[in-house]
């Protein structure tokens, strides 16, 4: 990569796009140069904003696509995108944990939410080669996540509605702050897209950083 890529606006909560489902990627995507500018613009923004995750409709696209970084519950590291993402459903009895979960689009708020330990999603890469991606505990979590964003769905659509309140209090109460920090953070970016100091296959960002 040559130039620096584009940090681009990440929507918010209450934006139309973030909640009506995406469009499918098709053959005119596949394979394309704005596609693969648009994946590099969306790893460096989910860098910037300090995610695990980001789906395109977060960025203000209107395709099913969402890029990814984020450890399994081994420590194992896996990033990635996908295209047209499909989640296999789930079987009667499945193993759920709730942990605390956020969003890059609800931003500074948290809240817990009980979700699948394992996941399978399959789609596509951005040429159009089928991918089969398995997930587990918090990695597991996100591609539900960035799944759900693909649908129209927040996190905060799962929860009830004293929790969902509380959501919608963190956000006022810190949204400025968070704003901050990744202006802050776009300053620093260098010319591969990651946090200054650090290339593509660097293992030093941070791994806990929230779902977006």
């Amino acid at each position: 990569m040559t130039d620096r890529p584009s940090v681009l606006r990440v929507t918010e909560i209450g934006e139309p796009i973030l909640h009506g489902p995406c469009r499918p990627a098709t053959e005119q995507d596949f394979g394309s140069p704005e596609l693969a500018r648009l994946i590099d613009a969306m790893f460096a923004t989910m860098y910037v904003a300090d995610g695990a995750g980001l789906a395109a409709n977060q960025v203000d696209v209107d395709l099913r696509l969402f890029v990814y970084d984020c450890p399994d519950d081994d420590g194992v590291r896996h990033t990635g995108h996908l295209l047209n993402p499909v989640i296999e459903p789930q079987t009667p009895g499945r193993r759920l944990i709730e942990e605390v979960e956020g969003c890059l689009s609800v931003p500074g708020a948290n809240a817990e939410l009980a979700r699948p330990a394992r996941v399978v999603a399959r789609g596509f890469d951005q040429h159009g080669t089928p991918v089969t991606v398995e997930g587990t505990g918090y990695f597991a979590r996100c591609l539900q996540h960035e799944a759900d964003h693909l649908e129209g769905r927040l996190y905060v659509d799962r929860l009830g509605r004293r929790d969902r309140k509380d959501v919608l209090r963190q956000v006022e109460e810190c949204r400025e702050r968070v704003f901050a920090q990744r202006a802050e953070a776009a300053g620093r970016l260098d010319r591969t897209g990651t946090v200054a100091g650090c290339d593509l296959s660097c293992r030093c960002r941070r791994l806990d950083a929230p779902v977006s």
